[in-house]
């Protein structure tokens, strides 16, 4: 296994970075860009941070503008205007970092390994072949308390009801 040195994370990883009074995602004033604070981009409905303790270079964060922690709580403008935004930031990835693929999601609530889970925000992440990945440090182990089969059979009448309903 190769090695690579992130220290600028270090005080993401010890606690010791400097605190924020305000949440990250609903920074003070109406500028669209702020380079101090990495602020990419925010229009009415979201907005685009670059990730100050990031997995890999150009990770971004997506937040919606309204302060929520779960995407059930969007609107539906809210989450299209969300998801658009997701979009085209990996589209302006793609076309300056050309990365080989992308990790794209959001983890909803601390035990999903939120680190701010009142405000639900979007992780791209650009990949390289070859590049590092954080999951080794788990060494390829996946614990699953529950069988396959049985995770199916419980979500299969919900994804049905949801294909009847978009078929009206």
């Amino acid at each position: 296994m190769k090695t690579l040195w992130t220290p600028w994370r270090i005080e993401h990883v010890l606690g010791t970075a400097p605190k924020i009074n305000q949440c990250i995602f609903e920074p003070g004033g109406t500028c669209r860009a702020d380079k101090g604070l990495l602020l990419l981009f925010r229009d009415d409905f979201s907005l685009v941070l670059l990730n100050r303790f990031p997995y890999a270079n150009g990770h971004l964060l997506v937040a919606p503008a309204r302060h929520v922690s779960c995407i059930t709580e969007l609107s539906m403008g809210e989450n299209s205007a969300l998801m658009e935004t997701v979009k085209k930031s990996t589209s302006i990835l793609k076309n300056h970092l050309s990365p080989d693929g992308f990790n794209i999601g959001c983890n909803l609530g601390a035990i999903a390994g939120a680190g701010i889970a009142d405000h639900l925000h979007y992780h791209i992440v650009p990949r390289w072949s070859g590049d590092h990945n954080f999951i080794t440090v788990i060494s390829e182990i996946r614990t699953i308390p529950e069988h396959i089969d049985r995770t199916y059979d419980k979500l299969l009448p919900d994804f049905q009801a949801l294909l009847e309903m978009n078929a009206r």
